[in-house]
């Protein structure tokens, strides 16, 4: 079990409760063995999941004898680029990392869970899009007006130095924070961010580290760390009931205009302090009425609908994926998870149209292309 330590600081008055003892809980085999079986999720048909599993046990070992020895070393990335709904560049790390990642957030994440503000709900359990826009549409339907904010290419321009100063004032375990820097420190170049700050030098954005790769259970996990004195600082300084944050897309809601327009120089200074900035065609004032895009929907207070963008790019896959399937190239299971997976997402908006359509041109071609999979029984329906 790790053991709490409290550092009294007489500057400001209060007591600051710190950690250690955490790496052998990290480096512990059964804590290995639920990190493997999480990163598994959902990637059992891949390759390099595949020759890691087959071997588990001696995997785990290794990985557990480098993490012991320090001379756990992460490996490289791969890199591209995804184009929905926007161009993002995205790194995935080798398994064996994802692993690692896993063991970390397994014993770290808790910790700081504790600390997080109830109305953020990004890659947390019992979060997530859902129930953050349903929070949103309460809040709509109570206030007349919100502040829609949006920080400019967050995750590029994510500081290294202000993320582990975070981490240090929660944990005083050196082997944690030595892996915990690793981490942070093995990130590949993302997209360079040439933004000054109060106090900067003509090359300071070029000589502090910066940015952390999408795609990285770490990344979304530090991203709620760097961003939670931000929440607290809404929540207890500037005093706002009404607030919701989805990693870096927050909004706060008021009866009063004025009063929003304050607010947003207020986080503008603010967000000096974590080396960020506003984009400036995202963050704005809107009536709650119009229906302001949220989480790929556009919410009313009375009720919500699909982005255009989002529809438009669905009816695009949709065509791609009745040639696709004409001419074999994927398989009536892949089919079946991709329609699941929008029926999901646009039945939650009030668009059945969008929702159920999209099955009926593939309920001709499954009569059509008649064998399944095995070539053994007839398709009729997905």
């Amino acid at each position: 079990m790790y053991a709490q330590n409290f550092r009294y600081l007489p500057n400001n008055n209060y007591i600051v409760k710190t950690y250690q003892n955490l790496f052998p809980l990290i480096c512990s085999f059964e804590n290995l063995l639920e990190a493997s079986r999480k990163a598994r999720k959902g990637k059992r048909s891949k390759t390099d999941v595949g020759r890691f599993e087959i071997e588990l046990e001696k995997e785990l070992l290794t990985v557990r004898e480098e993490l012991v020895s320090n001379r756990y070393s992460p490996g490289r990335y791969r890199e591209f680029h995804v184009y929905e709904p926007k161009k993002r560049f995205i790194s995935a790390a080798p398994y064996r990392d994802r692993v690692v990642h896993h063991a970390v957030c397994n014993i770290i994440e808790p910790i700081f869970e504790r600390t997080f503000i109830h109305d953020s709900y990004a890659n947390r359990k019992e979060k997530g899009t859902h129930r953050a826009i349903l929070r949103y549409q309460r809040l709509c339907r109570r206030n007349k007006y919100l502040l829609k904010c949006d920080i400019k290419k967050f995750f590029p321009s994510i500081d290294h130095d202000i993320l582990k100063q975070q981490i240090r004032s929660k944990f005083s375990c050196p082997e944690t924070l030595w892996l915990v820097n690793k981490i942070i420190d093995s990130s590949n170049p993302q997209e360079p961010v040439l933004d000054y700050y109060d106090g900067d030098t003509l090359f300071s954005p070029t000589e502090r580290r910066k940015g952390l790769p999408i795609g990285n259970l770490t990344s979304q996990f530090f991203a709620n760390v760097y961003l939670n004195p931000l929440d607290h600082f809404v929540k207890e300084q500037l005093r706002c009931r009404d607030y919701v944050r989805y990693a870096d897309d927050f909004v706060l809601f008021s009866n009063n205009k004025m009063e929003l327009h304050g607010w947003r120089c207020e986080i503008e200074r603010y967000l000096q302090s974590l080396r960020l900035h506003f984009h400036p065609n995202k963050t704005k004032v809107f009536q709650s009425k119009e229906g302001v895009e949220f989480l790929g929907h556009r919410i009313f207070p009375s009720h919500r609908l699909l982005k255009k963008a989002n529809v438009k790019a669905f009816r695009k896959r949709l065509r791609s994926m009745q040639i696709e399937y004409g001419q074999g190239l994927i398989t009536i299971a892949k089919v079946r998870d991709r329609l699941r997976s929008w029926i999901a997402h646009a039945s939650f908006s009030n668009t059945y149209y969008f929702s159920s359509v999209p099955r009926k041109p593939f309920k001709i071609l499954v009569s059509y292309y008649s064998q399944s999979d095995d070539g053994k029984k007839p398709l009729k329906s997905i």
